[in-house]
C-alpha cells in the first residue's frame, strides 16, 4: 500500500513539472521521476508483473538521462 501511494505522489508531481513553462521548476521533475522508481520496481515484483517490471529498467534510464542534463552537465547549476 505504501508503495502505491508513494508511486501516485511521485508519479503526477514529475508529470506535472515536465508540463511547466518554468524551466527551473520542470528540471525537478527528472528527481520525482527517479524517486519513485524503486516503489515501481518493488510493486512490480511483489505482484509478478514481469513486463512493467522490465519497463521499469527504461524509465530508470529516461529519468537518468534528465539527472544527467539538468543536474550533472556544467552550465546547468
Amino acid at each position: 500500500m505504501i508503495e502505491q501511494i508513494a508511486i501516485a505522489i511521485t508519479g503526477v508531481i514529475a508529470i506535472w513539472l515536465t508540463q511547466q513553462d518554468n524551466n527551473e521548476w520542470k528540471r525537478y521533475a527528472c528527481l520525482f521521476g527517479m524517486a519513485g522508481q524503486p516503489f515501481w520496481f518493488y510493486s512490480s515484483y511483489q505482484s509478478e508483473q514481469w513486463g512493467i517490471f522490465v519497463l521499469c529498467f527504461f524509465y530508470a534510464y529516461a529519468w537518468y538521462v534528465g539527472i544527467k542534463n539538468n543536474w550533472m552537465e556544467k552550465g546547468n547549476e
